[in-house]
């Protein structure tokens, strides 16, 4: 991948200026120069898999729903977005986050997918993707009753994810809590201002992601790094984060998930509370579930040496003689660094099932796959 320049259109993290003097590559990821590389992506994601590595992932939103209605409902910060998010915050209390979905109210498709930490009963921090987070708080701010404010604060805070079998340890070395539940946070201070780690992570790992004020992201950077040495840390970019999230079937909003494709498609029906009296969505997605989706995700596992791509189509037949039928396409597809294999997450036909061999058509020639459920490797999250 070339270096990309930095664009006028384009955010940059508070860090941009230590990637830079650490040589990344970078590209534009949601509208943000992210750093997509260091050393290599094999040799980054092999650190978080066997040790540690530190991921700047500033670019992903922050909000905060705060208050309680003045409409004499009653409600509170807690009550409107478990009314308006997927996921049903009842399942968890203060001091713990989950991961949740918007959807869009009339078609059930995900506007966007996002972690949830409930602070108290009037106050929930919110994650959502870079991309998505205006649109998100645009749909809470238009819902919320008076007296409940919704807050875009995308610029205001940095997050960092330190991941691998080793971050208790780094982060223990640097004096901060590491002994807490997984999806749970501990507040700290650093720099004299407020720090939130959580026990979550998008790498299959156990990590933390740090949310911290921006002007405190390069002292705390600074201070992973060093006191990672002893750990080899590497600082690692979305290249890895990507393919550590593939190998873990996690889906990625605008490719497994999007307003297209619905939490009962992408197999993320867990993170719905089927049980709740409201949600957004929710009538598209009852009715989905109940007459069945159109198309699923599957994993797909390389047969033959391949590398599956985003758009590839997915054949029930090898061709050329049995041209066979196209029964569905690629979202998510790379080289699994663990297994040195091509794996993909790809939307197919109801008819397709765990085992069946389908295949891919790879630069004019058809791959052959099999289909499986992800994880394509064992989870360490806990």
């Amino acid at each position: 991948m070339s270096q990309t320049p930095p664009s006028p259109h384009l955010l940059t993290s508070p860090l941009h200026a230590r990637h830079v003097a650490l040589g990344a590559k970078l590209a534009d990821f949601g509208g943000w120069l992210m750093p997509i590389e260091y050393s290599g992506v094999v040799g980054e994601h092999a650190a978080v898999r066997t040790g540690v590595g530190v991921f700047d992932v500033s670019h992903l939103g922050k909000a905060t729903v705060a208050g309680s209605a003045t409409d004499g409902s009653g409600a509170t910060a807690f009550d409107f977005v478990n009314a308006t998010l997927a996921n049903d915050l009842r399942r968890i209390g203060p001091g713990r986050a989950q991961y949740t979905l918007a959807c869009d109210e009339a078609s059930g498709g995900v506007v966007d997918d996002l972690i949830a930490y409930v602070k108290s009963e009037q106050e929930i921090f919110l994650i959502p993707n870079a991309a998505n987070t205006a649109e998100v708080v645009r749909r809470l701010a238009a819902a919320a009753p008076p007296g409940i404010t919704v807050t875009n604060q995308h610029a205001d805070f940095a997050v960092l994810a330190v991941q691998g079998p080793r971050s208790a340890d780094l982060l223990a070395a640097l004096g901060l809590p590491a002994g807490h539940d997984y999806m749970a946070f501990a507040t700290a201070v650093w720099n004299g201002g407020p720090l939130t780690v959580c026990r979550t992570g998008y790498t299959g790992e156990h990590g933390y992601e740090l949310v911290c004020r921006q002007p405190d992201a390069d002292e705390l950077w600074t201070a992973i790094l060093r006191a990672g040495e002893p750990f080899d840390v590497k600082p690692c970019g979305l290249g890895a984060r990507d393919t550590l999230r593939t190998e873990m079937g996690y889906p990625l909003h605008g490719q497994d998930l999007s307003l297209d494709i619905t939490p009962v498609q992408a197999r993320v029906g867990w993170a719905v509370g089927w049980k709740k009296d409201a949600f957004w969505g929710r009538e598209a997605l009852l009715a989905e579930k109940a007459e069945g989706p159109r198309r699923l995700l599957w994993g797909l596992r390389q047969v033959d040496r391949a590398i599956p791509r985003p758009h590839m189509a997915v054949w029930d037949a090898p061709g050329p003689d049995d041209q066979g039928s196209v029964i569905g396409e690629v979202t998510s597809g790379t080289f699994s660094p663990t297994l040195k294999i091509g794996i993909a997450l790809a939307l197919l036909s109801p008819t397709a099932a765990e085992g069946d061999t389908v295949y891919l058509d790879v630069r004019g020639r058809r791959a052959a796959f099999s289909v499986t459920k992800p994880p394509f490797v064992t989870a360490s999250t806990r």
